[in-house]
Order: structure tokens, then C-alpha cells, then sequence
């Protein structure tokens, strides 16, 4: 059975690994999970990179989303052969098969391609925080950062109700998207003070909300600071640094800014929202997956993601269990 390891900075490797095995003495029952199509993000990228914000990287990283079939449990949840989305601990899902919590899985629902619901992955993370937020219709909303994540937030927002969706971001590429996901405007701030965009297109307003969807090590904290309004508010979602440096504390508090954050949505309510939506067709993603590669191909797949290379979004892999089905059964 293949898995993967971060051989050195940048470099990933598929590796033989025995099989997994049921954990009786587990906390909660388990399934022997079978992974099908899983996507990039960037939350996995520093495992990649060996970046000292993260542990050190052991076999299995990085991967955590992804659907696939559950081939053997000692639990109750689910039969094998059923079809789910699972969410591996410690994004330890780089293998071709491994043991789960069987409460780290939710089950697909008819009518949609399998990339499609995985997306609920994700989906679920924007949707579980914006719920930290107070009302969102007609609400002025930045998103700082027009990846993956800034996208499903731009869709998200439109969804709810917002008036201005101001999708911002240094790529152009990226921005071409925007308007499609749901941004009624975007800001290129390589070439552009987003702060006089900003204003330019609310009639002189700054946003009620700016949500910061970059994260890591190009974080846009002071950005977000800068262009929400006195007695806004900031969601800051990208995952942050250990610290960050530099952060302009004095201007966010005497602007009376309130900074949310966000982390471990529920797989009780999140993730199946996130894939009730995708498949009663509230939010439309499918165009946010721009790039795929079988897993044999897996360094060309972090390495395109990484660098964005072609405009890349969601990088999907395909593991050998993939079948291309474009809808998938209910069992």
C-alpha cells in the first residue's frame, strides 16, 4: 500500500506502508477508510515546505480532503461499502487506505460528482465562520485573498445576502474568477491602493466586515486593519503564523475593530450543510477545480498548487481507487 512523506523542503515521495488495522481499544469505533479524490489546500503546503509553523512532517502529510469508501469498521455509523467524506487527524491523509474515527466522516448524498462534495471540506470551514458573524445581508464585506478559501467565501456571502463582495489579491489570474464566485467587485492591489478601490466603489465607505483568507507567512492582518471601518469587524480565517510581527494593535483598537476566528467546524452541522448546499445547488464550485493528477504524480500536484502555476485553485488527486464516476451510489 502507497503513502506518502515529505522527503526534504519541497520534495514528496510515495512510499510501501503496511495496511492499516482496526483499533479495538480505540476511543470511538473506527473504519478502515479508502480514499478516492482528495484536493489541495493550503493548509498543506507548510508541511511541504518543512515550514517550522507546523509539526514535522511524518508519513501521511498532507492531505485532508477528500471522499472516498469505507472498506471494513468495528463500529455502528457505516457499512462497508459506504460511500463518505472523511476528514483525516492531523491531515495525516496522504495513504491509500488508513484507520479513522468513524465520527471523522460524514456520508455523500446522491446527485453530484465526487469532487463536487468534497468541496464540502472546505465549504464547511467558510460556512462554520461566518456563522461567528451578525448579520450579513446588506452588509459590505471585503475578502482579502482570492485563493480556493476567498472564493467559497465570495460565493458564501452572495448566498447570504451581502451587498458588496470585494474579492482583493495580488494575481490577476485569480481575480478572473472572482466576479464568477460570487464578488460583485475585485481589486488587484498589486497595481491598485485597494483602500482609495475601496472607498471608490462603496461611495466613500470602508467594508462593515474584511475577512482575512490569506493566512501563513503572507498574512494580511495590518491590510485588513487598515481597510475595515470604525467598529467593524475582521474574520480572520487564513491560518496564521506562531506570531506575527509588526501587527498594528494601536489602529485596530482605537478603530473599536472586533477580530473573530475560526477553527474545527462540526461534523455534526458544518460539513453536512456545507454538502447540503453543493448538492441542492445553493453555491455552484465547479469552478474553482482547475487542475488534476493521478497520485503517481503527486510532486507535480504540490508543486503546481504551491506555486499557482496556470492560475491554479483546487489541484484534485486521484488515487488509484478512483473510478471517474461523475455521480456516486448512496450506499
Amino acid at each position: 500500500m502507497l503513502a506518502g512523506t515529505v522527503t526534504g523542503p519541497g520534495q514528496i515521495a510515495l512510499v510501501e506502508v503496511p495496511e492499516p488495522q482496526l483499533d479495538s481499544a480505540a476511543a470511538a469505533p473506527q473504519i478502515i477508510f479508502q480514499p478516492e479524490v482528495t484536493c489541495l489546500c493550503g493548509s498543506d503546503i507548510p508541511f511541504f515546505d518543512g515550514s517550522p509553523e507546523v509539526p514535522a512532517a511524518s508519513i501521511g502529510h498532507s492531505l485532508h480532503e477528500m471522499v472516498g469508501t469505507v472498506v471494513a469498521t468495528n463500529g455502528q455509523r457505516f457499512q462497508a461499502g459506504a460511500r463518505v467524506l472523511a476528514v483525516p487527524l492531523d491531515q495525516r491523509g496522504l495513504y491509500e487506505r488508513f484507520a479513522l474515527d468513524q465520527n471523522r466522516a460524514i456520508p455523500l448524498v446522491p446527485g453530484q460528482p465526487d469532487e463536487h462534495l468534497m468541496l464540502a471540506q472546505p465549504l464547511g470551514t467558510v460556512l462554520f465562520a461566518l456563522k461567528k458573524l451578525p448579520q450579513l445581508l446588506d452588509a459590505d464585506v471585503a475578502v482579502v485573498g482570492q485563493g480556493p478559501i476567498g472564493q467559497m467565501f465570495n460565493a458564501a456571502l452572495r448566498n447570504l445576502g451581502a451587498r458588496h463582495i470585494i474579492g482583493i489579491d495580488p494575481l490577476p489570474e485569480r481575480l478572473e474568477h472572482s466576479r464568477d464566485m460570487g464578488a460583485t467587485a475585485t481589486i488587484c492591489n498589486a497595481d491598485a491602493d485597494p483602500l482609495h478601490a475601496i472607498r471608490k466603489i462603496t461611495g466613500g465607505q470602508l467594508p462593515d466586515i474584511v475577512i482575512e483568507a490569506v493566512g501563513h507567512g503572507d498574512q494580511a492582518l495590518n491590510l485588513c486593519i487598515t481597510l475595515c471601518r470604525p467598529a467593524g469587524r475582521i474574520l480572520y480565517f487564513g491560518v496564521p503564523p506562531e506570531t506575527i510581527d509588526g501587527v498594528r494593535w494601536r489602529d485596530l483598537m482605537q478603530k473599536n475593530l472586533t477580530v473573530h476566528t475560526s477553527i474545527n467546524p462540526s461534523f455534526e452541522r458544518d460539513f453536512p450543510l456545507a454538502m447540503r448546499w453543493i448538492a441542492e445547488s445553493r453555491i455552484d464550485l465547479t469552478g474553482l477545480i482547475t487542475h488534476r493528477f493521478p497520485l503517481s504524480q503527486i510532486q507535480t500536484a504540490f508543486e503546481t498548487f504551491k506555486h499557482r502555476r496556470s492560475g491554479a485553485l483546487k489541484v484534485v488527486v486521484e488515487f488509484p481507487s478512483y473510478t471517474g464516476r461523475p455521480t456516486h451510489s448512496t450506499a
